[in-house]
């Protein structure tokens, strides 16, 4: 039976058109699925769904989702995340990450003093705004930044990003502005990424990318199927702090605030 699948062109372009073809004509693409956005079930013959092809080093995965969750695209991913998130796919991932990671950042922006690649710490977390949970990370390097091509001192982390465009916020009560080109990456409900956009033109890359593949609570995964979007908070090292509970953390964000060490970005969801 032909499927409601949609194809985009570039999941075409790499899958070909006879792939693409039979995926349509229901000889390649199951009926049901379940979403690996939300995670939960579709019917490929009954409602839209989006072909998702996870592109490594060495293989590529085509998943699917519901199109009211993520159109369908192309998702370039470290050979490491793909074979995380087919684990987590097929159910044979043995332990989940905990709430908060570390991770290395692009080469490029930016890197740690003395050397070497920043390391980044990630929280996932909830924040109150305009009386709606809207679904957050929160970045902290765990040493200080310097610009690329420098070796320090100080710390370049915040100029480094809002040269990115980021915002510095002053008020978390206010929704940070959507940055174009950047988007967070979800696979089988497991945040695998902070993509960046590419050179140009290219696809995007990773700016943080985590080592396992970090479990993010309902709550959180919910909110994020809401609003399709996650607010994105970057502060230097030292002004959060892993904070256990999630009312901590935003008093975390309040004194960083405050204190003109805070930055922030909305981002859409890319892949999943």
């Amino acid at each position: 039976m032909p499927r409601m699948l949609e194809v985009s062109d570039d999941v075409r372009a790499e899958i070909g058109d006879e792939e693409a073809n039979r995926l349509l004509a229901g000889d390649q693409a199951p009926s049901s699925y379940d979403c690996t956005s939300c995670r939960t079930p579709g019917n490929s013959e009954r409602e839209q769904t989006s072909t998702v092809l996870f592109v490594g080093e060495e293989t590529a995965v085509l998943a699917f989702a519901h199109a009211l969750c993520i159109p369908s695209q192309v998702v370039n991913v470290s050979e490491a995340q793909l074979q995380g998130a087919v684990r987590s796919i097929t159910g044979n991932d043995p332990a989940e990450a905990p709430a908060q990671v570390d991770a290395f950042a692009d080469p490029d922006v930016p890197r740690a003093v003395p050397g070497g690649q920043a390391v980044l710490g990630i929280t996932s977390g909830l924040v109150l705004i305009g009386g709606e949970l809207h679904p957050a990370l929160v970045v902290e390097p765990t040493a200080p930044i310097a610009r690329p091509g420098t070796d320090g001192p100080g710390d370049d982390f915040l100029p480094l990003l809002i040269e990115q465009g980021f915002i510095p916020v002053t008020d978390t009560s206010t929704l940070p502005s959507q940055l174009s080109g950047w988007s967070v990456l979800l696979a089988a409900g497991l945040l695998h990424a902070v993509l960046q956009p590419g050179v140009d033109g290219a696809a995007p890359t990773s700016w943080w990318q985590a080592h396992k593949a970090l479990s993010v609570t309902d709550g959180w995964r919910a909110a994020v199927n809401k609003t399709q979007r996650v607010l994105v908070y970057a502060a230097p090292v030292g002004s959060i702090g892993q904070q256990p509970r999630e009312d901590l953390l935003r008093d975390a964000l309040d004194k960083a605030a405050a204190g003109g060490k805070l930055v922030a970005a909305s981002m859409p969801l890319a892949g999943t």
